[in-house]
Order: structure tokens, then sequence, then C-alpha cells
């Protein structure tokens, strides 16, 4: 997503001058709040160097006694000026989905390394744009502001337990980097991923023996190992993630299988809470995230299943039943733009290759807009 500082203060300006005796208290705060971030003087610092890194100032106009702006997108403070164009943090894509790796029909399944790319802004099918380090799948999938993410899975044949950690560029085409490695060996089936602005989280999934609810936090600005920061309600595999801009969220999974959805902090490292249920119990299901709700999509059982759930960010509650996918669908991987949520791949019920999108503002169903260019499941998703 970009923005436009000379918009910005545009927009301020027009919402300031519409402002009246009908204005409630509360627009009228949060307008003075965005206004003193983009005026002369009120976030004043004698320079960059003393600026502050907190989460909180993520998004943040700021100036030096100089009169530089400065612009913080979680990881640095950035010079701009009115005529730049920022580049912020959303978990949302606005120009592709991905789809990492997975597993191939055959047989003696066969794990594959492609990275493949759809687009967002047109209908149509997926290109192969590069090739993971390590053959995965049933890995998780997070994004950075510049890169996609695939951490954990496992290997086929042989069934090799992976730990590792890989990332992609998003602005050009190429093969993923391995740089680092997860606190345990995660494998099939999918635990779940979830992205603030700052870091990627893998929580859940199969490990050698048995499950795990550890959740792993790693960076996005400097490469390396996961740290465990807390713990999940539930030992799960067969699970998926969604992300807020204040939380990650792991809902349901087995085994057994349970309609549980947990709630995690961003800014603060803990355990998981028990925030709600989903309507069905589910699991071998995708996630996807608008900025207001999270979605479940798919999933078993029993067979495949179609439905399309959601529950809301704002407030701690269940999902309600919203639509049904274009083609009942598991063990597929998962991407949020702006506007829609994608699935792409999966059992349909043989081993498929659809694209199936559905939008956020309007509860209806999918529609199948597109191919991978191979049959896959189990492959992990992500968004530009």
């Amino acid at each position: 997503m970009t923005i436009s500082l000379t918009e910005i203060i545009a927009a301020l300006e027009a919402k300031s001058n519409a402002t009246d005796s009908s204005s409630s208290i509360s627009d009228i705060l949060r307008l003075t709040r965005a206004s003193e971030q983009v005026s002369d003087g009120t976030i004043l610092y004698d320079s960059a160097g003393v600026m502050p890194t907190d989460s909180v100032f993520i998004g943040t106009l700021a100036a030096t006694s100089a009169g530089t702006i400065y612009f913080y997108n979680g990881t640095a403070w950035n010079a701009v000026d009115s005529a730049e164009t920022i580049e912020t943090y959303s978990f949302q894509g606005s120009v592709s989905g991905y789809n990492a790796g997975g597993i191939s029909p055959s047989s003696s399944p066969t794990t594959v390394d492609t990275i493949e790319k759809y687009s967002f802004t047109s209908d149509g099918n997926a290109t192969d744009v590069g090739d993971l380090v390590n053959v995965a799948s049933a890995a998780t999938g997070q994004k950075s502001l510049t890169h996609g993410y695939s951490s954990g899975g496992t290997s086929f044949p042989g069934s090799t337990y992976l730990n590792t950690i890989e990332k992609y560029a998003f602005a050009t085409d190429g093969n993923g980097s391995d740089v680092g490695d997860l606190t345990t060996a995660n494998r099939i089936q999918t635990p779940a991923g979830a992205s603030s602005s700052e870091n990627g989280y893998t929580a859940g999934g199969t490990v050698n023996p048995g499950y795990t609810n550890v959740i792993d936090k790693f960076s996005f600005s400097v490469d390396g190992n996961a740290t465990d920061v807390g713990d999940l309600t539930e030992s799960k595999n067969n699970t998926t993630g969604q992300s807020s801009s204040t939380h990650g969220y792991r809902s349901a999974g087995g085994t057994p299988i349970v309609n549980t959805i947990d709630k995690f902090s961003f800014s603060v490292d803990g355990n998981a809470t028990d925030v709600g249920d989903l309507l069905f119990i589910v699991y071998q299901h995708v996630g996807q995230s608008s900025t207001t709700h999270g979605y479940v999509s798919g999933g078993t059982p029993p067979g495949e299943r179609n439905d399309i759930q959601k529950f809301p960010f704002s407030a701690d509650g269940n999902s309600t039943d919203v639509a049904d996918l274009a083609v009942a669908m598991r063990r597929g991987s998962g991407s949020s733009s702006t506007t829609n949520g994608y699935t792409a791949g999966g059992r349909r019920p043989a081993i498929a290759n659809n694209i199936d999108k559905f939008p956020f503002a309007s509860d209806t169903n999918g529609t199948d807009v597109g191919d991978l260019t191979a049959v896959v499941e189990l492959g992990s998703g992500s968004q530009y």
C-alpha cells in the first residue's frame, strides 16, 4: 500500500474545513491527533537519531528541528518530502497473491519447491516466479513489507521435518533464501501463520513426536532464528492463522478437531487466549484476513467443505457462516488482498489448481478466477 504525504495533508485540511457543530467529539479528537502528526513542530526531535522506535509509532510522521519530515515504517525513520510516496505496512496485499511449495499428486507424493504468484488486479492464471531453497509442504506463510515467508513444513518422500524460515522478495521475481530456524521442527499438517509489521509468527503444528502449542516469533528486519514467545491454549495441527493490526489468531484445527479461536498480542509476548468459536469444527482449512475480520474457508470434515466463515477483530466473539467457495476445498493455501480473500490449490476433492476469490465488502460466494501452474496441495500463502 502506498500513501502520498501531499494527499494526507489535503485530506486533513478538507476534513477540518468540514467540521461543524454536528461533528462528534471522537471525530474531532481523531482529526486533531492526525493533524498534529503532520504539522510542523508538534512531534519534533533534535535529530532522527533520537526518534523513538517503539511499535506504537509505526505509521507516524515526525520532524527534526532542521525541518526534515520523517516517516516510521516499523524498521527505520525515513526522510520524506511533500512529493514523496510513503509505503506503509498492511497485512493485506494490493498486487499479488503467492503459493509456495506443496505436494503434487502421484502414487508416492512428491514435494515441490515452486513459488507461484497470481494477480490481485486482474483475474487470471498464476506464473512460476522462483523456487524455495527447501522443498517444503505443509509450511505456513507470513509477509513483511518487502518479502513473503514460508516457515516449517515437511519434505516428501521421507517425511523430513523442517524448522527452516525462508523468505522471497516481492519486488523482483526470484528464488527464496534460508534466513533462520524455528525453535522446533513443525511439519505436516500446517501450523498457523500470522504477521505484524515487524515480525512473523508460527504457532502450533506437528512435531516429533506429537503436537505443539508453541508460538514462535522471528524478526523481519534482521534475518535470524525464531524465539518461543508464548503458548496457544491447545496443541493443534491442521490449523490456520489470521492477522489484525494488533493480534495474531489461530482458528480451529486437530487432533482432536476443535472450533476454538485463539488470539495473541503482537505488542507484548505472551500466551494466547480463547476468544470465541467457529460455527463449525474444522481442520485442513485456509485463513484470510481483511482489515476488520478474520476468515476461515473450506476444510474438513466431512469431505471437502465450501463454507466461508468470518469473525470480528474489534470484539472477541464467534464466527458466522457468510458465503460459500466456488468449489469445496481443503489443504489449500490462502492469501488476502485489500478487497478479497483467495484460496489456491488444495483437494477439491482431487488435488487441484483452482484459484478462488471472495469479496470482503459483501458476504457473497466465491468465484473461480484462475489456475496455478500445477495441481498442488499444502502450499503456503502470502500476499504483496
